[in-house]
C-alpha cells in the first residue's frame, strides 16, 4: 500500500495486514500440483501405489517412448550407408533416407561414409637392377560395400597401406631403376600397380574401390641423390656428344659421297674422252694412208708443214734470215701461236721496200731452212 493514502495520513506498508507470502508455501503448492498432473494425490494414486511411486511411472514410460522413436528412427544421407547390427550380428544395410530400426540394445547402426577418402605413404624399393629407389604414393579408394569394409578385414586403412606397398614394389622390382626415372615406365608402374592393388583388396573382400593410385614423388634416396645426378649428367653429355657426331657425319657424308661421285664421272668422262680420241685417231691414220698410197709426195709435204706448223706454234723463238741483204724478216712466233688478233695486227710485213719479190722468196727460202734445221 502506497505510504501516504488520502484521508487515511502516514502509514507504514510493512506494518499492516497485508504481507507478502512464504516462499516455501509457494514451492510446496508446485509440488502439489506437479504431482497432480501426473496422476498422483494427497492419500493414493488411480495405479494403486504411493504418490511419489504412481506420479513417477507415467514420466517414466513418457521418457522410454521418447527414446524408443528417437533410437528407432535413422536418417541416412546421400553419401552415406547404415550397417544394422542386431544384438552384435550384421543383419541389412540402411539406404539414404529416412529408415527404422529397433532400439538399442536390440539394434545398433554404424553410419559409413562412401564418399572418396585417401591414404597416403613413402617407402624405399629395390629395382630390378639392385638399385634402391624412394617412392611417395597416394591411394583414393571408395567404400562399395558397407558391410565389407567394416567385418571382412581388421583395420581396413592398415591393410589397404600394406597392399599398395606389396603391390608397388612387384611393379618396381620388375623394372630398371633408368626406365622409372624416365617416366614413360613410371606410368607403366603406377597402372600396374593399381591392377595388382585392386585385385588384392577384391581377394580380401575388403569392399573397397581404388579410384586413383598416384606416384606424387619418385627419386634415389638423398644420400647417393648428389652421386646420381653426376651419373645423369655424364649421361646427358654421353648423348649430346652422340647427336653432334650424328648431326657432323650427316654433313660430311653426303658431301664425300658427292665428291666420289663427281670423280668417278670425270673418270668416266676422261676413259670416254681417251677412248674415243684413239679411235680417232685411229681412223685418221687409216684414212691418211688411204690418202698416202693414192700421192705419196703431196701427202708427204702436208705432213711435213703440218708438223712443222704444230711444233712452232708450241715454241718462244724468233726466226730472222741474217743471210738476207733486204730488210731483216721478223716472225714473233711467241705471239703468232697464241692467235690473238692484235697480235697479228702487229705482225711486220714479210716484203722489204726495196725488193719487192725477192723478199717473198727469201722469207720462204728462211723458213724452210729454219724448218730443216
Amino acid at each position: 500500500m502506497p505510504w501516504k493514502e488520502p484521508g487515511k495520513g502516514d502509514q507504514d506498508p510493512w506494518k499492516s495486514g497485508d504481507r507478502p507470502p512464504d516462499l516455501d508455501e509457494v514451492f510446496k503448492n508446485l509440488r502439489s500440483r506437479f504431482r497432480s498432473l501426473f496422476g498422483g494425490g494427497g492419500s493414493g494414486s488411480r495405479f494403486g501405489g504411493s504418490g511419489s511411486g504412481g506420479g513417477l511411472l507415467p514420466l517414466i514410460l513418457l521418457l522410454g517412448l521418447f527414446w524408443i522413436a528417437w533410437d528407432s528412427v535413422h536418417i541416412i544421407d546421400e553419401a552415406e550407408r547404415g550397417v544394422v547390427l542386431r544384438f552384435g550380428k550384421f543383419t541389412r544395410e540402411l539406404p539414404p533416407g529416412i529408415n527404422l530400426t529397433f532400439p538399442r540394445p536390440i539394434d545398433s547402426v554404424q553410419i559409413v561414409d562412401m564418399t572418396v577418402h585417401s591414404v597416403e605413404d613413402r617407402g624405399h624399393m629395390l629395382t630390378e637392377d639392385e638399385n634402391l629407389v624412394e617412392f611417395s604414393y597416394k591411394v583414393q579408394y571408395r567404400i562399395n560395400s558397407a558391410s565389407d569394409f567394416l567385418f571382412k578385414v581388421d583395420e581396413p586403412e592398415v591393410t589397404l597401406k600394406q597392399a599398395a606397398e606389396s603391390a608397388l614394389r612387384e611393379s618396381v622390382g620388375t623394372s630398371g631403376l633408368d626406365d622409372i626415372l624416365e617416366g614413360s615406365t613410371r606410368e607403366m608402374v603406377r597402372q600396374e600397380s593399381q591392377r595388382v592393388l585392386q585385385e588384392t583388396l577384391d581377394r580380401y573382400q575388403a569392399g573397397i574401390r581404388v579410384t586413383e593410385f598416384n606416384l606424387s614423388d619418385v627419386n634415389v634416396p638423398s644420400q647417393v641423390r648428389e652421386a646420381y645426378s653426376d651419373v645423369i649428367r655424364a649421361r646427358e653429355d654421353r648423348q649430346r656428344f652422340i647427336e653432334e657426331a650424328r648431326v657432323h657425319a650427316n654433313s660430311v657424308v653426303p658431301e664425300a659421297r658427292g665428291s666420289a661421285a663427281r670423280i668417278v664421272q670425270e673418270a668416266q668422262g676422261y676413259r670416254d674422252s681417251t677412248i674415243a680420241l684413239a679411235e680417232g685417231e685411229a681412223d685418221r691414220f687409216t684414212y691418211l694412208l688411204k690418202e698416202y698410197k693414192l700421192a705419196p709426195a703431196v701427202t708427204r709435204k702436208r705432213l711435213y708443214l703440218e708438223t712443222m706448223q704444230d711444233v712452232l706454234s708450241r715454241t718462244r723463238k724468233v726466226v730472222m734470215d741474217v743471210d738476207s741483204k733486204g730488210n731483216i724478216l721478223y716472225l714473233p712466233l711467241d705471239q703468232l701461236g697464241t692467235g690473238s688478233q692484235e697480235a697479228a695486227k702487229r705482225v711486220p710485213p714479210l716484203i722489204g721496200t726495196d725488193s719487192p719479190a725477192g723478199g717473198d722468196k727469201d722469207a720462204r727460202g728462211a723458213v724452210k731452212r729454219e724448218g730443216r734445221q
